[in-house]
């Protein structure tokens, strides 16, 4: 008697399905990144499609930024001054004003710009050509006026302004650079607390100078 020969299931559709629900995977995780425009969580995701790509030449300039700027920032033992972090529009160098300024004045004091020339001589090197900068003054909302700065209107853009000044004077394009003076409008802490009476610690972490370091894409 023969031998009926045992049927075989055929399961390579298996291996062009499972691309494709991989596909499918990176699509609609593409879609998410572009629907939350956050440069810094895209930068993750897109190494990492790359990375399971089998690509090991992967450029993430925001997260070697991240790097360079606090090996910067520790090594001038500057981390009570100058925070670093990023957002959803990419890396977020934060001043206080007192490392910065003296009190009523947009000048930059002498001891702040070692601090400066290191940071400013890693972001204008060639390799973060494709990032702009957007620099903001911010003070709290403790009135001030003298006879050069009639209001923090113009204290918070004039101090915001000698910053963007002085990358400009490190090499950095003035075309890279956008000032913006926000007086009180964006305080980090409440400036007063729940019966209206002023909290000065608050006040005095809300006067900031704040540089938005965002990717651009020709």
């Amino acid at each position: 008697m023969v031998k009926k020969p045992e049927s075989t299931i055929d399961e390579s559709w298996m291996t062009t399905y499972s691309d494709m629900v991989t596909l499918l995977l990176c699509f609609f995780v593409l879609m998410l990144a572009a629907s939350s425009p956050d440069v810094a969580r895209y930068e993750q995701i897109r190494s990492g499609m790359n990375e399971s790509l089998g690509n090991k030449s992967i450029n993430k300039p925001i997260e070697m930024m991240v790097v360079e700027l606090t090996e910067d920032i520790q090594s001038m033992n500057a981390e009570e001054g100058i925070s670093l972090g990023t957002d959803t529009r990419g890396v977020v160098i934060e001043f206080t004003d007192a490392v910065l300024f003296d009190y009523g004045s947009a000048e930059l004091k002498k001891e702040a710009l070692p601090a400066l020339k290191r940071l400013a001589a890693t972001l204008k090197s060639e390799r973060y050509n494709n990032f702009n900068f957007s620099i903001e003054g911010h003070t709290s909302d403790d009135k001030f006026s003298n006879p050069q700065f009639p209001s923090n209107w113009e204290l918070s853009s004039a101090r915001a302004s000698s910053v963007a000044s002085f990358l400009e004077e490190r090499g950095i394009p003035r075309v890279r650079l956008k000032v913006t003076g926000m007086y009180d409008i964006s305080p980090k802490y409440p400036n007063h607390d729940p019966f209206g009476e002023p909290i000065p610690q608050n006040r005095r972490k809300n006067r900031r100078v704040v540089i938005h370091v965002e990717p651009h894409f020709n």
